[in-house]
């Protein structure tokens, strides 16, 4: 059965345009350096997993396309490179510290904003909307993904 996601990226850094332009719509998901995110990926992301794609850290917050997991996790190379912004020199490359999936678009959106997306009653427990979660992956329940599917259908 096929799992669900937030993921969240700042546009500054990956936005749903850049996925769109890349080679075969597809990107690797780096840079992420919190262990529950990187466990998502490591124990739980299957690849055909689904993807909100969302965009934080920005003016206007929100869903901005729906994605789909297109790898099983693997090593974050930027890890290793002192010139990356998410270098960790305390990770060895015979024991790799952090892991990333790639990223496929299925489509671009309208956006589903953060604050749209507070009002409606069936996303009220997404992990996205509970104060003081930060985490950049987050599952989303089945019904949670079919209640975003319905708002962007219509």
């Amino acid at each position: 059965m096929a799992g669900f996601w937030l993921m969240k990226s700042e546009p500054d850094e990956c936005s749903i345009d850049d996925l769109a332009a890349a080679p075969r719509k597809t990107v690797p998901w780096v840079g992420v350096r919190n262990y529950q995110a990187r466990n998502f990926m490591r124990d739980a992301m299957q690849p055909g997993d689904g993807v909100l794609f969302y965009h934080s850290s920005c003016a206007e917050p929100g869903i901005a396309g729906l994605a789909e997991v297109a790898s099983g996790a693997y090593p974050d190379a930027s890890q290793f490179d002192p010139h990356s912004p998410y270098h960790d020199p305390k990770s060895r490359p015979d024991a790799p510290r952090w892991l990333h999936v790639d990223v496929r678009l299925r489509r671009k959106t309208r956006l589903l904003s953060l604050r749209e997306m507070r009002t409606l009653p069936p996303l009220a427990g997404m992990r996205v909307l509970q104060p003081g979660n930060r985490l950049s992956i987050t599952p989303v329940t089945p019904d949670e993904w079919h209640a975003v599917l319905a708002l962007l259908q219509a």
